[in-house]
């Protein structure tokens, strides 16, 4: 896909809502439009044109809701929604940036407000999780009168939000029949804008409790449960099977089995040995302001680690960021999990590399779904092509839950 910002880095956040046009979360021309108004700024100019236009969307959606226009109403919620949500992917970071608390506030009153309108309306919930709540939205199968059907809950990785989410799998899910739980977990969302509470490997103790919510529910199929995960989804998604066995299916776009060896791997492009780099608390002061002169003159690194991985995990500096990010492995505990597992992989992502390792470890268990370039599905988490992505899935959990 030709760029549609000039910046690179904001390109690649520019084109998510682009993703998700087909279902509703973005226009071609409004997101060229708003690429116009940045021209070459930067995070700054990005923010204010996203917003604005959100903005705009927000005004035109409530006008619209006091005429009665209750479909046009929910569409453009939605889409300021998806629209407030990009704006403040370059404002990541520790401390946070108050720009990036409205945006996000924002972001879920449009949400909340487009999910309260149309056929199949629903609302925020609470989950509850130890000594909090997490946030969580049970959306309906589409046409389905509110009768049991299977459950896909999905979760984020690193960077992306419950309206990412909901453009990016749950739509197409509920039209399929399928009822979705979103939620955000720890280091995702509200967690960690609102809360500061980062990441943790050990998925399967966040997930226990959301499929223990689940369960209460009286739509819910107890016995077709599916967790599907994407971008680091695809290590938590696999992590929560691991450890909870009521699950019918699992999905891992893409498929990561150890995200320590990946920044293991970048550790040692970077100079540092082998030995080192699996034992970071080990690596000399100088050598660490070498890799950090690396990563911070180079913006997409420097987003990625300082001020995405830092503040995701918890950490300020960045070897306990690359020894946090060892404990993301599912080398003690993935042969336990027992339910079927789909793969993807992507021809240019990266992070695809891990996928080989599913069925080395879990033989006929898994199943392995490739994207390519030639299908405009070879980025990460197949992006700009969510419905071959969908599609796929779908097809697969139609298959395998009967």
């Amino acid at each position: 896909m030709a760029a549609i910002f000039t910046d690179p880095l904001l390109d690649e956040f520019g084109q998510w809502p682009l993703g998700y046009a087909p279902y509703g979360g973005g226009d071609v021309d409004e997101l060229r439009a708003i690429a116009a108004t940045v021209g070459d700024g930067g995070a700054d100019a990005f923010y204010d044109a996203f917003t604005t236009a959100a903005d705009r969307l927000a005004h035109d959606a409530a006008a619209a809701e006091a005429a009665g226009h209750f479909a046009a109403a929910r569409e453009l919620h939605l889409r300021a929604s998806s629209y407030y949500a990009a704006a403040y992917h370059p404002l990541y970071g520790s401390p946070v940036d108050p720009r990036l608390i409205d945006a996000f506030d924002k972001q879920v009153v449009e949400l909340n407000s487009g999910l309260s309108l149309g056929p199949e309306p629903s609302g925020p919930t609470r989950i509850p999780y130890d000594d909090t709540t997490l946030p969580g939205y049970l959306i309906p199968a589409a046409n389905a009168g509110g009768g049991r059907r299977p459950l896909i809950i999905f979760t984020n990785g690193y960077d992306a939000t419950i309206t990412d989410m909901y453009f990016a799998s749950a739509v197409a899910a509920s039209r399929r029949g399928y009822h979705c739980l979103l939620f955000d977990g720890p280091g995702q969302g509200e967690m960690l804008y609102h809360h500061g509470m980062p990441m943790r490997p050990d998925w399967e103790h966040v997930i226990t409790q959301v499929v223990d919510w689940a369960l209460r529910q009286d739509i819910v199929d107890a016995g077709r449960i599916v967790l599907s995960g994407w971008s680091l989804g695809g290590y938590l998604a696999p992590r929560g099977a691991s450890g909870e066995h009521r699950l019918a299916a699992v999905v891992a776009d893409p498929g990561q089995w150890d995200v320590g060896a990946a920044m293991t791997t970048m550790a040692t492009a970077l100079g540092v040995s082998a030995d080192a780099a699996t034992h970071p608390k080990t690596i000399d002061a100088a050598t660490i302001a070498k890799m950090m002169g690396v990563i911070t003159a180079d913006p997409r690194l420097r987003w990625m680690i300082v001020q995405r991985g830092f503040w995701v995990n918890g950490v300020d500096n960045l070897a306990d960021f690359l020894a946090a990010t060892l404990r993301y492995t599912l080398d003690d505990v993935g042969r336990h999990i027992s339910c079927p597992v789909l793969v993807t992989s992507a021809e240019n992502d990266f992070l695809s590399q891990g996928a080989d390792r599913f069925t080395a470890e879990l033989g006929d268990r898994v199943t392995r779904v490739r994207f390519t370039a030639a299908e405009g599905a070879g980025m990460h988490c197949e992006m700009l092509n969510r419905p071959l992505l969908n599609e796929r899935v779908l097809d697969w959990l139609d298959t395998t839950l009967g």
